[in-house]
């Protein structure tokens, strides 16, 4: 994905010898290469006055004899410039592999008058020269070459701006019938079920404890046993999503639903981690007014983040602004991951300042190792699934894509756990633990203790 970008800038890089520009894209392109396309492989997109050189429609991992049908009606055009002259032959749709990014990017320094369509590296599917009569077009290709390839349309005309409604399937054969899913991501369906069933057992279990624990059992834990039902529901979604999309190129329906599911899943998440961060429940019965413009920032910000990603997922690279509805949905997922970090370390100062008056030295150790411990696993957490799993979604091939679903859903698994064990309801909670015996040495520690001196 990131390699769009570059060569979107190809044309002015040729006329105008701008290295610099490359290399301030490189921080971005790193970022936004892991961001997925829209699941479903069947595609319509309208395009409309648009005068970009390069539009990226999709990104497809083929195995052998995959299959590219791609239908344009309505083909209009117009030109800036009252005395331009119009070649459809420097208009067309073609494929890309990942790999002939570099080499293209060197074919156009030194190629005069160059023109992505003309490249040796990109496999043409048509040119607009070869339109019908009344401005349609309808074809299929097979690719004989396993790889991971882009759907971009170039226009070397850029003083003309093309209209057009597009039609896309891509798929590969398997034992006869379609797959409209990416070799790399078949495997999808079959893991989002199998993390469906982790986090309902994970439901049922918590709903044991509580009715078990009743006595012991407050709000907080009535919220993240709703946090958990609706992770699994997105799961099962998701599942049920990319299932239907496999099999028939469109999800059904699913989409919304993992949308809707996705959207409360992302407020009861940070909702949870700010209320476990302040102590709510635990430590107190209620939240200041600095912990409260916390929740009433960051619930808005989820909502934007996932306005965004809905938009992200529906549209597709196609959209003139859907870069910028990237960098928005990132920049809202900071903003909030940074935020859940003050109410932990506000409770960390709180208790190490009441730990010098109140007299309950172990007490207050016992809380205080688990909100560090709270504050490293939340770090370690967001740090993993935001910036490690781009990481490796940058790098890893286009047949192990599933894997960096794996590895991204296994880390949310191990944070849930966390929730699990060390705020479900029980008699003796690590929060009230009181040791008589080692409430001098615990005094001591805590007098030594200097860490989170923010």
């Amino acid at each position: 994905m990131g390699s769009f970008h570059l060569l979107a800038i190809l044309h002015d890089h040729h006329h105008h010898h701008n290295p610099f520009k490359l290399l301030q894209l490189l921080p971005i392109l790193c970022i936004i290469s892991s961001i997925p396309f829209s699941a479903s492989e069947i595609q319509n997109t309208q395009i409309v006055e648009d005068s970009r050189s390069m539009i990226l429609f999709e990104r497809f991992g083929f195995v052998r004899f995959g299959h590219v049908s791609i239908s344009i009606k309505d083909v209009s055009w117009r030109s800036k410039h009252p005395n331009a002259e119009l070649d459809p032959s420097l208009m067309g749709f073609f494929l890309l592999r990942e790999s002939a990014y570099g080499k293209i990017f060197n074919e156009s320094e030194y190629t005069d008058h160059f023109c992505i369509l003309s490249s040796h590296y990109v496999k043409l599917l048509f040119k607009f020269d070869q339109l019908n009569l009344n401005s349609t077009y309808n074809g299929t290709i097979i690719v004989d070459y396993p790889d991971e390839y882009d759907l971009v349309f170039g226009n070397c005309l850029p003083e003309f701006e093309v209209s057009m409604d597009v039609h896309t399937e891509m798929y590969n054969m398997k034992n006869g019938k379609k797959d409209f899913l990416s070799s790399g991501l078949t495997q999808l369906p079959t893991l989002y079920f199998i993390f469906f069933i982790i986090y309902s057992v994970l439901f049922l279990i918590w709903v044991y404890i509580c009715v078990n624990q009743r006595p012991t059992v407050d709000k907080i834990h009535l919220i993240i046993g709703a946090l958990f039902i609706v992770k699994a529901l997105k799961m099962i979604c998701a599942s049920e999503d990319f299932s239907f999309v496999k099999r028939t190129g469109t999800p059904h329906g699913w989409d919304v639903l993992f949308y809707i599911f996705s959207f409360l899943k992302g407020i009861m998440l940070f909702t949870v981690i700010i209320l476990i961060g302040t102590g709510w429940s635990f430590l107190k019965p209620y939240l200041q007014e600095r912990e409260k413009k916390v929740l009433m920032i960051v619930i808005p910000l989820q909502v934007l983040e996932n306005i965004a990603s809905v938009v992200i997922g529906e549209s597709g690279p196609a959209l003139k602004d859907w870069m910028t509805w990237n960098q928005l949905f990132l920049l809202m997922d900071i903003i909030c991951c940074c935020l859940v970090f003050f109410p932990i370390i506000w409770s960390i100062r709180s208790l190490r300042e009441a730990s010098k008056t109140d007299g309950k030295a172990a007490r207050n150790l016992a809380k205080l190792s688990l909100f560090k411990q709270f504050y490293i696993v939340v770090v370690g957490y967001l740090y993993f699934t935001r910036v490690v799993v781009s990481a490796i979604g940058a790098i890893i091939d286009y047949k192990f894509k599933w894997f960096i679903v794996a590895v991204g859903e296994g880390a949310s698994l191990a944070f849930y756990l966390f929730i699990f064990f060390n705020f479900q309801p029980k008699e003796k909670n690590p929060y009230f633990v009181i040791d008589d015996e080692e409430e001098a040495s615990a005094a001591k520690e805590l007098e030594e203790d200097d860490s989170f001196e923010l």
